[in-house]
């Protein structure tokens, strides 16, 4: 009887699993009232979030939409995007592709273009709005890469890209690239390279430390301007200057 030569099985080198599967919507709703309990202090338990949560009952939404739409059913996913949009106030483009843990705060009047790309852990309130600027088709609104927070009422517009981990400020406008860890605020949006910043796993709300570039240098700039005068003898009193005191406000002081 012939025999067939079979090496045996070495447990040494590594198994080659099958390639895992995506998760399904289920995971996709514990993982999502998990991120909210974890980002907003007012959520109290798993419950409230899934009842009154307007800003992930949007999500879930758009995951069924974007199922759809991905599979060509593009009428049927917008009627599901509107009513959603009519429930919740918060409009997402059934194409726009979302990552996983992506949080909207309260949520009214969130917009989100049809190519826009959001990675995971993105947070954003309410007001913000994903658009674009142009009437050609293809790739035309913003991508937010993973752990970018977007601040109350900012608007990113077009096809650019804001870089890991970055934060937009509170109505600040962007229409140019954000790279990665940096601050943005102002209209047009500032680009603040923020190096002392600590990288965490955790989203950096703490948007009332986002600094003021334009008001450091134009303090900068009266502090050296009495330097030089004071330098020359120059007594001209007859001029106010601004002084930025340390709670952020502007005093005028008459010389």
């Amino acid at each position: 009887m012939e025999t067939t030569n079979s090496s045996p099985l070495d447990l040494s080198q590594p198994v080659m699993l099958s390639k895992p599967r995506s998760r399904n919507f289920l995971q996709h709703i514990v993982e999502d009232i998990q991120t909210a309990l974890e980002r907003d202090p007012a959520a109290r338990n798993a419950f409230e979030v899934f009842t009154s949560y307007s800003g992930v009952h949007a999500v879930w939404a758009h995951r069924i939409a974007h199922w759809l739409w991905l599979r060509r059913l593009y009428l049927p996913a917008r009627w599901l995007s509107q009513i959603a949009r009519g429930l919740t106030g918060i409009e997402i483009h059934p194409g726009a592709q979302i990552g996983r843990r992506f949080f909207i705060d309260h949520g009214m009047g969130v917009v989100i273009g049809e190519t826009a790309e959001i990675g995971n852990d993105v947070t954003l309130y309410h007001g913000v709005t994903l658009g674009g600027v142009s009437l050609e088709k293809g790739k035309r609104h913003p991508t937010l890469d993973d752990g970018v927070v977007v601040g109350a009422g900012a608007k990113i517009l077009g096809a650019i890209t804001i870089g890991k981990n970055s934060r937009i400020g509170a109505n600040s406008v962007v229409v140019k690239p954000v790279p990665p860890d940096s601050v943005v605020v102002g209209v047009p949006g500032q680009i603040i390279h923020d190096k002392n910043r600590k990288v965490s796993s955790q989203p950096a709300l703490d948007h009332d430390n986002i600094p003021d570039a334009i008001a450091t240098c134009l303090q900068d700039l009266l502090q050296r301007v009495e330097e030089l005068e004071n330098q020359h003898k120059i007594s001209d009193h007859s001029h106010a200057a601004l002084q930025l005191e340390k709670d952020g406000s502007w005093q005028i002081r008459e010389n």
